[in-house]
């Protein structure tokens, strides 16, 4: 809320789809499929399901990860990233709120009234939104797949870091190998995330290391 410059998801609109940056698309692809298997689950009384399913991409994908993906570009001086980096976190938000409520109606109800800016007065809540329907266009499982290892990429350097008792504001220097050439595609496609989130100074890809003589 303190990046959307005090604007609502309806102001700020829904992104540009060809606009969207990598980071932008796998949320979107996450929150649509999450949202077909969570009216699977609610659909066969699965509710227990369901909540866990909410649960892990609103703690997992939506605040571990896309969160911390797209701080840089709410505080950059890229204009035009910054607002789709607006458009889609107030997007993803306001729609998880929808699909939350029946599971936690009064705190969402509360949290939705700020982020939209209806107040009481104007016979507007959430419990009466249409509930979040899946768009198929914006879910791209091979994009989730290879999402997958640039995090698992970005968890492995740090568990190194901290085997090494390397201090979380040094940066350092890393070097990935591999013999598939998709994955090395995924990597450096994917490089500003690792560099970012893993605190790496260079990145080098698929180079061997020059190791003293």
């Amino acid at each position: 809320l303190m990046n959307l410059d005090g604007k609502t998801p309806e102001q700020l609109g829904f992104p540009d789809k060809n606009q969207l940056e990598l980071s932008d698309r796998w949320i979107l692809s996450r929150f649509h499929q999450v949202t077909q298997q969570i009216r699977d689950q609610v659909d066969h009384y699965g509710l227990g399901e369901a909540a866990k399913l909410l649960y892990e991409f609103i703690w997992g994908d939506f605040c571990d990860w896309y969160i911390e993906l797209v701080k840089p570009r709410l505080q950059g001086e890229d204009t035009a990233s910054r607002r789709v980096a607006q458009q889609t976190l107030a997007y993803v938000l306001e729609e998880t709120l929808k699909l939350l409520h029946p599971f936690m109606p009064h705190i969402t109800e509360e949290i939705w009234h700020t982020v939209t800016q209806n107040d009481e007065t104007s016979g507007k809540t959430l419990a009466l939104q249409v509930y979040p329907v899946p768009d198929s266009t914006l879910i791209n499982p091979d994009l989730e797949q290879q999402f997958e290892l640039l995090i698992g990429t970005i968890r492995t350097i740090r568990n190194l870091r901290a085997e090494a008792d390397i201090k979380p504001g040094v940066r350092i220097e890393a070097i990935l190998q591999t013999e598939s050439e998709q994955e090395e595609h995924i990597l450096k496609s994917g490089q500003p995330y690792i560099q970012d989130l893993a605190k790496v100074q260079t990145l080098r890809i698929n180079q061997p290391q020059t190791l003293p003589v």
